[in-house]
């Protein structure tokens, strides 16, 4: 398992992995297109970053990062193929994706999900994140129903 950081060659990966996991419950929002059709000018070019991560030559994982205020970044897009699950991947992308949130200078680190997705926040209560009020951050997605928050 690799995990490296996005290029154009893994666009259509990125979107099709993110697709998949988002159309298994709920339907795609506009705030997704953004980010799945537009990934340099929705996340890179803001300051953001995307990682990839490679099971042999196959892109079987993806995590973004979204500046939010200063200090702030946002765990985005985070998703594991089916056939990629169990491996370990989920976790080793979220503490790549932390390590990388403090080398951009964030202090915390903020992700949006939902509670029917047990797996998801279990990974996210094992890399340290809590759930915060549910007031705590307007969402452009209507399937939010949970904040979580980590200090890096």
């Amino acid at each position: 398992m690799d995990i490296i950081d996005f290029s154009a060659e893994h666009a259509a990966a990125f979107k099709q992995l993110n697709l998949a996991w988002i159309t298994e419950h709920w339907r795609v929002e506009a705030a997704d297109l953004k980010a799945l059709d537009s990934p340099f000018e929705s996340i890179i070019d803001v300051g953001g970053a995307i990682l990839i991560g490679e099971l042999g030559s196959a892109v079987v994982g993806t995590v973004a990062l979204i500046p939010l205020e200063e200090g702030t970044v946002e765990l985005a897009k985070m998703t594991v193929s089916k056939a990629a699950r169990g491996t370990g991947l989920g976790l080793a992308l979220g503490k790549a994706a932390l390590t990388r949130a403090k080398e951009m200078g964030a202090r915390k680190v903020y992700l949006e999900s939902n509670t029917i997705l047990k797996p998801a926040l279990s990974l996210y209560e094992k890399l340290g994140f809590q759930t915060l009020p549910d007031d705590a951050r307007a969402s452009p997605y209507e399937r939010c129903n949970i904040r979580m928050e980590r200090a890096i």
